[in-house]
């Protein structure tokens, strides 16, 4: 299944694409779900909706509006890691973003109004929706807490990343981290998303191309080792990493700017694509 949310006439909607259009599934949302422990797969196929035939005056929102967490994971390709000049860590480097900051497919990145700044960089990633929360969750058994997978462009302000050791506030500046279009069920997807293709284009070009296999850690042991310590929850997302290719390390640097248009595919999860703007007063 590949649940969409969605905005329609000023009212909230969740739907599953099929055969080309959008089946309505009500008011409800992902999280409430999930939280109920109801299986996405099997839930939405017992539903009746309408049909909308074309997504022409639908406006996309997050597949999750406000997940209860969201868990990011920096230098988890090796060729990444070695041109943002870090040492390979032998644990995942975790950081957290907020609510406030996710966008939309089709909505606009926003560049944020501040004078540190020379631009927004991209940073493509495959994002995991925990279906079955617990602690402790053994790497053999972590597939199974996975209720799907969507796409996610960790936009980064660099500057603010590294005015500390800690990356908290470059990574969460309102309105740069995108997250959509689809929730895709992990059925349809190869186990842990492995072997897929993940590709960013700036303005149609190729910036970053990678396989998931190239993970330093893989979905499976990242569940398992942020589980040692947090307990996760159901509706919770790991963005997964970015491979190498961004703006930042790029000589002269390649920052997105008002106008570009930023798109992050992968195989089998579809495109998640977001035009670059000035934040209001820059």
């Amino acid at each position: 299944m590949r649940y969409v949310s969605f905005e329609k006439d000023g009212k909230a909607w969740l739907g599953v694409r099929e055969h080309g259009a959008i089946r309505t599934l009500g008011e409800t949302t992902l999280e409430a779900l999930l939280a109920e422990g109801i299986d996405l797969k099997t839930w939405a196929a017992k539903q009746d909706g309408g049909r909308i035939e074309a997504e022409e005056g639908l406006k996309f929102l997050p597949p999750l509006r406000r997940p209860p967490k969201i868990l990011c994971v920096g230098l988890n390709f090796a060729d990444h890691t070695k041109e943002s000049n870090f040492e390979q860590p032998k644990y995942p480097t975790l950081f957290l973003r907020v609510n406030t900051s996710l966008v939309a497919h089709d909505a606009p990145m926003v560049r944020p109004a501040v004078t540190d700044s020379e631009g927004l960089d991209y940073e493509g990633e495959i994002a995991v929706v925990i279906g079955k929360g617990g602690r402790h969750i053994a790497t053999e058994n972590a597939l199974a807490h996975v209720a799907g997978y969507s796409l996610f462009n960790d936009g980064s302000v660099r500057e603010y990343q590294f005015k500390t050791p800690q990356w908290t506030v470059g990574k969460n500046f309102d309105g740069t981290g995108a997250f959509g279009p689809d929730l895709v069920t992990a059925d349809e997807l190869p186990p842990g998303a492995k072997g897929l293709l993940l590709e960013t284009r700036l303005n149609g070009e190729v910036v970053q191309s990678a396989n998931t296999n190239e993970m330093v850690f893989d979905i499976a042991s990242l569940i398992s080792i942020i589980s040692e310590a947090i307990t996760l929850e159901a509706g919770d997302v790991i963005v997964t990493g970015t491979p190498s290719g961004i703006g930042w390390a790029r000589n002269p640097k390649l920052l997105m700017k008002a106008g570009d248009v930023c798109e992050v595919t992968v195989e089998k999860l579809g495109t998640l694509r977001n035009t670059i703007v000035d934040e209001a007063g820059a």
